[in-house]
C-alpha cells in the first residue's frame, strides 16, 4: 500500500489547510476510519487495500453478503449494493485528496456482467480535482480480475 501522507483526519473533523500544500489528505487508516464510522458503510464491510496519492487512486475490497443478493441463495450481487459500493469508493478517491468524505452531485453506472459468488475489488481514480467539483472513474472487478461494472461520479469538493 502506497501512502503519500501518513496523517489521517478523524471522521467529522475538518481537514487542516496550509498555503503550501492545500488541504490535508487522508491516508488509508484515515479513509478506513471514515468507512467504519458510517453504520451503512461499516455494514458493507468495505476495506481499503491500496491508496496512492500520486496516482490519485484508491482500491477497496467488499465482501459478498447474503443481504446483497439479487435473489436469496443466488450469490449474485444486486445492482443497488453494487452501485452503493461504486459511489462510496469513488467518493473516497476524491475525498482522500481533500481530507474528508464528500457529497455526491451526480452518478452513473454501467453493469457489464453479473457479479456472482465473488467479493468485489473496486479501483477508483480521480479524473478531476477542482475547487468545487471532483470527478472519479470507478472499475469493479471480480476476484478473478474480470471487469464487472464501471462508474463515474461527481462530488462537491467545496
Amino acid at each position: 500500500m502506497s501512502e503519500a501522507n501518513t496523517g489521517g483526519t478523524a471522521p467529522g473533523a475538518e481537514a487542516p489547510e496550509t498555503k503550501a500544500s492545500g488541504p490535508a489528505r487522508l491516508d488509508a487508516a484515515g479513509v478506513q476510519a471514515y468507512l467504519d464510522g458510517s453504520p451503512c458503510i461499516a455494514f458493507s464491510g468495505l476495506r481499503v487495500t491500496a491508496l496512492d496519492h500520486d496516482k490519485q487512486e484508491i482500491t477497496m475490497r467488499c465482501p459478498m453478503r447474503p443481504e446483497f443478493e439479487r435473489r436469496a441463495g443466488s450469490r449474485q450481487w444486486h445492482g443497488g449494493p453494487l452501485a452503493f459500493v461504486i459511489d462510496t469508493v469513488g467518493d473516497f478517491a476524491v475525498g482522500m485528496m481533500v481530507g474528508r468524505g464528500l457529497p455526491t452531485m451526480n452518478f452513473r453506472v454501467d453493469y457489464l456482467r453479473p457479479a456472482i459468488d465473488t467479493d468485489l475489488i473496486v479501483v477508483a481514480k480521480v479524473r478531476r480535482l477542482g475547487k468545487t467539483v471532483g470527478i472519479a472513474d470507478v472499475d469493479v472487478f471480480n476476484e478473478a480480475g474480470a471487469l464487472l461494472a464501471i462508474g463515474r461520479a461527481a462530488y462537491a469538493t467545496q
